[in-house]
């Protein structure tokens, strides 16, 4: 007997169900789980994790932390990473950058009073220029170094000024009449980083006022055009989650490492290099140095008795 048409086609959905069931429901996971034990990929599998002299698991190989104390202060006896826009920092449930691009110059500066109060103002931000300067001034503190950068002032904010005045017809402003150092608060910063610009006396800014009318122009001062912290030191990956620093970042910190851990600093560099992997099949990216393995190394060899 012919069974109707619409059973014949459950009938099929059923069996297309039952094998697509065992396929990818069981003969699948089952499959790549077997690969998760093959040698040379198990460790992988299980999360890429480093052990420490002890034994003790101490983090991933492919997953960046911070090596600062409770206060969030940098341990001077470790390599530092690069910053992270994950969450609080480098955290896998939130891995993301911080969506911000060159033209992120101007801070929505914070409400004095609640500053005064000790809290945070929530409409507060920080543009990206300001963040990179404010991490190049505390690198330059921590190592001893020169931290100056084009178009940061040097208090560690972004160089930008608004002019107020009447424009040209290609929209600039021809003889400003006032001008206003944007990211730097009256009452945080008592003397603007320039005195005046063409003529005209520069003024802090004031919170509350509104200065869009203004053109904005980013100041380069005297920085010199490669500085010496290494751009890996104030810019965040895309991932936030990046484990490795430049070898130029990682030489920068070696004469803090090895006057904290009382060491000849070549032997220090000798660590750098041992532990620097070379471009991704020889012509991929660039060389780079996995702080973890590292500050292991260092503890290893060279123990921190403070």
């Amino acid at each position: 007997m012919r069974l109707p048409s619409w059973l014949r086609q459950h009938l099929a959905a059923l069996r297309a169900l039952l094998v697509l069931t065992v396929i990818l429901g069981i003969v699948y996971p089952v499959a790549i789980w077997v690969v998760a034990f093959i040698p040379g990929l198990h460790g992988n599998a299980e999360g890429s994790m480093i052990k420490a002299a002890d034994g003790k698991v101490v983090g991933s190989r492919i997953i960046g932390q911070a090596f600062t104390d409770s206060d969030g202060n940098a341990l001077k006896q470790y390599f530092q990473s690069r910053p992270s826009d994950a969450g609080d920092g480098y955290d896998p449930t939130a891995t993301a950058a911080g969506n911000l691009g060159p033209e992120s110059i101007v801070d929505t500066l914070p409400d004095p009073k609640l500053v005064a109060a000790g809290k945070e103002d929530e409409n507060a931000k920080t543009s990206l220029l300001t963040q990179v300067c404010t991490r190049s001034a505390d690198v330059a503190k921590l190592e001893g170094v020169d931290g100056s950068r084009p178009f940061c002032t040097p208090g560690g904010v972004g160089a930008v000024l608004a002019l107020i005045g009447p424009r040209d017809r290609q929209g600039h402003v021809t003889h400003p009449t006032q001008v206003i150092s944007l990211n730097e608060e009256c009452g945080v910063v008592n003397t603007p980083f320039v005195a005046a610009y063409k003529g005209v006396a520069v003024q802090c800014a004031k919170y509350g006022e509104d200065y869009t009318k203004g053109e904005v122009v980013p100041i380069r001062g005297g920085a010199p055009a490669h500085p010496t912290v290494p751009a890996d030191a104030v810019t965040a990956s895309g991932s936030g989650l990046d484990p490795h620093i430049s070898p130029a970042y990682a030489r920068l910190q070696a004469p803090r490492i090895a006057k904290t851990r009382g060491v000849p600093e070549t032997q220090v560099l000798q660590a750098i290099k041992d532990n620097e992997d070379g471009r991704v099949l020889g012509f991929i990216g660039d060389p780079r140095v996995n702080v973890l393995k590292l500050n292991i190394e260092l503890d290893k060899k060279y123990p921190f008795r403070g």
